[in-house]
């Protein structure tokens, strides 16, 4: 077939057809596979590239301490100096894994033991919170740097975070001064928003309420937060998070009262934070006060123990009159649901409110407090278009109960109105007011013929 030339001469590198035959089974009766298992081969002088994801980094911060330290050393206290090479840094150390470590450093000058005591076998450096003046400007350099650090490196912001909240915990630890220093840093970073309000959650822990730790941090936190930004602005940051109503917290349970909060902080210096906690404590009152009354008078109690219930809660929270007329009125009118037809709506309200009469009148002794339910009268008709025509009809009624009297009503119609619906109830008024002023007349006419 081949011809005279005889077959292909097989290349060197070809493989015989005995070499790709399976080996016979020796005669042992040992499998070749279990001679291969027992038969581990031996690694030597082999290096095996592994993936970089099944590497695991052995935990290290105290070298990650000595290159943040030395790094610092070599700034000194020039701040600006020290936001460049943490920035720098960050792109060589790995500060998401030692967030804890960076900030303990930057704070405290080392890492902080449990308890806020730093190790004696650790290195250390001044160039921190706690080795800085304790003024309100360095503080206010420092809240910088820390501002640069995390707008640099937006994964850290969670890490401050639970390390403020931790240092709060650990202030017991701390010197005076040092506690000084992290407050008034505290206060800044609250007011430029680096730090949420949520974080002072930490100061109601009960040993530090209980030794008047949390306290006196509080006074100069507010005092360093006020001056950056104003009282409203702290208060906005506080209601946010629900905490506007728990600073009174910070002092033991057998002193949280208005009147202690006010003293304590007003002779801190922080008068405006004691009317800011006496106003909420009033608000929260009130609305106690309005959802009783509305259970109250749901349940149909006795007029004589809601009047006598009302009287004790005004002078336990120093609440006035023309405010309870108010609340009083915005009870009265939520009890009952109203007829969506304009033409039946003024003769249910007429009824409705002649019953709740002598409920009214026990509130409206002074001037202020009849001009204030006038008020309210014409904010809610005018609020509630069917209420519209009933305006003028239920002025009257209160006048013959003896609710209002003609001097605030002659107010009320002269200037002491509000725009609400103006028009339309100066009109329904004329004829009435007309009535009042000629009785009025015919009334000091007697009395000087009398005379």
């Amino acid at each position: 077939m081949y011809g005279a030339a005889g077959p292909p001469a097989r290349s060197a590198s070809a493989p015989s057809v005995r070499s790709a035959r399976r080996p016979s089974t020796p005669a042992t009766g040992v499998s070749f596979m279990n001679n291969q298992k027992q038969q581990k081969p031996t690694l030597s002088g082999q290096r095996f590239k592994t993936r970089k994801r099944d590497e695991k980094e052995r935990f290290d911060p105290t070298q990650f301490q000595d290159c943040i330290i030395q790094g610092l050393s070599e700034t000194g206290s020039d701040l600006e100096a020290v936001a460049k090479f943490l920035d720098a840094s960050g792109a060589k150390l790995d500060y998401r894994r030692y967030a804890e470590t960076l900030f303990d450093i930057l704070v405290a000058g080392g890492m902080l033991a449990p308890g806020g005591t730093l190790a004696d076998d650790m290195m250390r450096t001044d160039v921190c919170v706690f080795a800085a003046q304790e003024d309100l400007e360095t503080m206010q350099a420092f809240a910088q740097v820390f501002n640069k650090l995390i707008r640099r490196y937006k994964y850290l912001e969670k890490g401050f975070e639970d390390e403020v909240k931790k240092l709060l915990l650990f202030l017991k630890g701390f010197s005076e001064s040092e506690r000084n220093k992290l407050a008034m840093l505290t206060g800044v970073l609250l007011a430029n928003g680096t730090l949420n309000a949520s974080i002072l959650n930490s100061l109601y822990n009960e040993n530090l309420v209980k030794e008047g730790v949390s306290a006196a941090f509080a006074v100069k936190l507010f005092k360093s937060w006020i001056n950056e930004k104003d009282i409203n602005a702290v208060a906005s940051s506080l209601r946010r998070v629900s905490m506007d109503n728990r600073l009174m917290e910070l002092f033991p349970a057998n002193k949280q009262s208005v009147e202690h909060f006010t003293k304590y902080f007003t002779e801190a210096g922080l008068k405006e934070l004691s009317e800011y906690v006496r106003n909420q404590q009033t608000i929260g009152a009130r609305k106690e006060l309005q959802k009783e009354l509305q259970e109250q008078m749901s349940r149909g109690d006795p007029f004589k123990d809601i009047i006598l219930y009302v009287k004790e809660e005004m002078k336990k929270n120093n609440i006035p009159e023309p405010v309870v007329i108010g609340l009083i009125w915005s009870s009265v009118m939520s009890t009952v649901e109203w007829n969506k037809k304009e033409e039946l709506v003024a003769e249910q309200a007429i009824k409705h409110l002649k019953q709740y009469s002598p409920l009214l009148a026990a509130f409206t002794t002074q001037g202020q407090s009849e001009l204030t339910l006038l008020l309210k009268i014409q904010e809610y008709c005018y609020d509630n278009i069917h209420f519209m025509k009933a305006f003028q009809k239920i002025v009257v009624l209160f006048y013959k109960a003896e609710v209002l009297s003609e001097e605030p009503i002659l107010k009320w119609y002269k200037d002491a109105h509000v725009a609400k619906g103006k028009s339309v109830f100066l009109e329904q008024m004329k004829k009435f007011v007309e009535w009042l002023k000629n009785a009025e007349e015919e009334s000091e006419s007697e009395a000087e013929e009398g005379d």
